[in-house]
């Protein structure tokens, strides 16, 4: 039997935590009263006891109302979730000896605004996604034009000082992660289909940050960048 290749170990990471975030949402883990710290422990005991999992590779981001729209970098003070609010999650379970990086975006309550950018988010990754895989080539600096300018044409604006990143095996150097090369901005002019070091493929992950131009709220959206 054929051993798996690093981008299938890196799907089956990816649907796993597809599974976790389902089990998030059926047991109700994102509600009103919660506090971000909250149901970033019940996250943690979840992903525990169900799927086995002890390491994360970067924190786990529980971001609610205003603080949905800070870069990953930032540490704003807990928050508790209020009713009508919205709520991102991005996290980074290992599975095994393989990284998924997966982020999604709820809206509790039915504010319209807040329900338009939860549903731009899939759609917009799903297109920026369609037009890498049309022209694999490009640099990571062209697609992560690509990005900001579909969000500005649906009327967000975006919130990242990157796109995406390499994604691979448990765990990348820190060299590695914040190399230009190896993340989705405007400094990388190497082809995002390129070979690594090894001769091997690379893998990405793919992140969508939209911001509402009120500047009250954002949304965030991630996963492996694959074809359908």
């Amino acid at each position: 039997m054929a051993t798996p290749s690093t981008a299938e170990h890196l799907s089956s990471a990816q649907s796993r935590a597809a599974l976790l975030f389902r089990d998030i949402e059926a047991r109700d883990v994102i509600r009103a009263g919660q506090s971000e710290a909250q149901i970033s422990e019940a996250i943690f005991d979840l992903a525990r006891a169900k799927f086995g999992v002890e390491k994360h590779w970067h924190r786990r981001v529980v971001r609610s109302g205003p603080h949905t729209r800070l870069p990953f970098r930032e540490l704003p003070p807990d928050r508790i979730v209020e009713s009508d609010d919205i709520v991102s999650l991005d996290l980074g379970p290992v599975f095994g000896s393989y990284e998924a990086d997966f982020g999604r975006t709820y809206v509790i309550g039915n504010d319209p605004a807040k329900l338009r950018l939860q549903g731009d988010l899939a759609l917009l990754f799903g297109a920026c996604r369609d037009a890498y895989f049309e022209r694999p080539a490009m640099t990571g600096a062209e697609l992560y034009r690509h990005v900001v300018d579909a969000c500005a044409l649906r009327g967000w604006g975006f919130g990242g000082a990157h796109a995406g990143h390499l994604v691979g095996s448990f765990p990348l150097s820190r060299e590695e992660r914040d190399a230009p090369r190896n993340r989705i901005r405007p400094d990388n002019e190497w082809p995002m289909n390129a070979p690594g070091d090894d001769g091997e493929p690379r893998s990405w992950i793919l992140e969508i940050h939209l911001l509402d131009p009120t500047g009250a709220f954002g949304g965030f959206y991630e996963e492996l960048l694959a074809p359908r």
